[in-house]
């Protein structure tokens, strides 16, 4: 591929990927944004080769960046550069493990004023819905969060409370006057178990796929009383998908997302004592596993999210399943470890683009993100479908080098990303430019 411009003017691509298909397309770029797709013309400023695809900017509305308050575990600058290194040009920052969380308006902009200069891709914002500031989850909107985030069992965040069932619905009650979105983690306490040891099963016994049914279930009751928009975050249980078809049917307005770990690895390959596997709800089985791709294929799952959450070794290295922080490092990976996976069951590249994209750019309602079209900002990643490289986790951009993915033989990495009409990653080169933008959410 020759090596793009400062700021080309158009990029020609024999496989570019516009409304949800590939055809040869030329896309035209001024002052940031995309101004017309037009057919192949070999005579644009960047011409791909044949054996990459063009790409809209993915859209990752699931990262925990951490910063301020947290930024050992991860941060704005090294967060964001891994984000730009697998072609993502948004994130949607969670409201933890920062400190303060974003449970009021001060905490949101003492977010912003510390991401200040040092974004490698655009930022947007969640806010959180705890016991303390429930009644006032307008203000957060007004401040410009696309929504807010809650626990439906307890954190492991003391500063950031779990809702109970009542409050829960009084949430969903607030918010629906204003069309806000309410994100759930949904697992209940009462399903949960203590688990302690090296052994994995054990830890994923502890945490049921039952504890999951039973908390969506809770979410479609509460959303079908109030009208208000719900979602549930990283879905691990295969069988929660069929509460969520049946509401869905209903015309309860629900979505739900699911991540690569559940869709890519299995509880049976994890080794015991591996902590960089731990993460909840957890990783489980190949039959689980199948069943989620169901979902995907069927359209019940609309978004694949990282759920990046790092930390430190001291926190994620513990052979004590039960001690060790529950997380996955994966921002940076998630595109390549699905498509490998996605490829192994014969599925075209095309039919999981659009839950990296419109997707989550979508329930974000982050207009004309994850699209190559007219009007949208110049987000564009250049993807080699069939590259394959050996993941290693000391190369990758996050502040602690952990992964579960680390020594994985992965095929298809992003090779150039674009922000804003301007390259800001190339493969072998890194992070080129810092020029990502705060970005607020309209609200009605």
């Amino acid at each position: 591929m020759t090596l793009s411009p400062a700021a080309p003017r158009s990029i020609a691509a024999r496989r570019a990927f516009v409304d949800g298909a590939f055809a040869p397309a030329t896309v035209r770029l001024a002052e940031g944004s995309i101004v017309a797709v037009d057919p192949f013309d070999d005579s644009a400023d960047l011409v791909l080769a044949d054996d990459v695809v063009l790409l809209p900017g993915l859209v990752d509305s699931h990262v925990h960046l951490n910063e301020p308050g947290r930024t050992d575990w991860e941060g704005f600058a090294t967060g964001t550069a891994a984000a730009a290194a697998g072609g993502i040009t948004t994130v949607v920052e969670m409201p933890l493990n920062s400190v303060p969380v974003t449970t009021t308006p001060d905490a949101l902009a003492a977010k912003r004023a510390a991401a200040s200069g040092k974004l490698a891709v655009d930022v947007a914002y969640w806010g959180g819905a705890v016991p303390e500031n429930l009644g006032a989850l307008g203000a957060l909107l007004d401040a410009g969060v696309v929504g807010v985030k809650c626990f439906l069992a307890p954190s492991g965040i003391d500063e950031f409370g779990h809702l109970d069932a009542a409050q829960l619905e009084a949430a969903l009650a607030e918010l629906a006057p204003r069309d806000g979105l309410l994100i759930a983690h949904a697992e209940l306490d009462d399903h949960l178990a203590d688990a302690h040891g090296p052994v994995f099963r054990d830890f994923v016994a502890s945490r049921p796929p039952a504890a999951e049914v039973a908390a969506i279930r809770l979410v479609i009751e509460a959303a079908r009383r109030t009208g208000a928009r719900a979602h549930i975050v990283h879905v691990a249980a295969g069988e929660a998908l069929a509460e969520v078809r049946a509401a869905q049917r209903e015309g309860v307005r629900l979505t739900v997302e699911t991540c690569p770990h559940y869709l890519t690895l299995r509880a049976e390959d994890v080794p015991d004592g591996a902590g960089t596997f731990k993460c909840c709800p957890p990783i489980r089985d190949a039959a689980n596993q199948d069943v989620l791709w169901e979902g995907v294929l069927d359209g019940t799952v609309t978004a694949i999210v990282s759920d990046h959450s790092p930390a430190t070794p001291d926190l994620k290295l513990r052979p004590d399943l039960g001690e060790a922080w529950g997380g996955i490092a994966g921002v940076q990976t998630g595109l390549s470890a699905v498509w490998t996976e996605a490829r192994r069951r014969g599925i075209p590249l095309e039919r999981v683009l659009p839950l990296f994209t419109t997707g989550p750019a979508d329930l974000v309602r982050l207009p004309g993100r994850g699209r190559i079209a007219p009007g949208a900002p110049a987000h564009l990643a250049v993807f080699d479908s069939e590259l394959p490289f050996t993941v290693d986790a000391d190369a990758l951009e996050y502040r602690n080098k952990l992964s579960p993915w680390h020594g994985a033989a992965l095929t298809g990495a992003v090779v150039e990303t674009w922000l804003h009409g301007r390259p800001v990653y190339r493969r072998g080169e890194g992070v080129l430019a810092r020029d990502g933008r705060d970005v607020l959410a309209a609200q009605s």
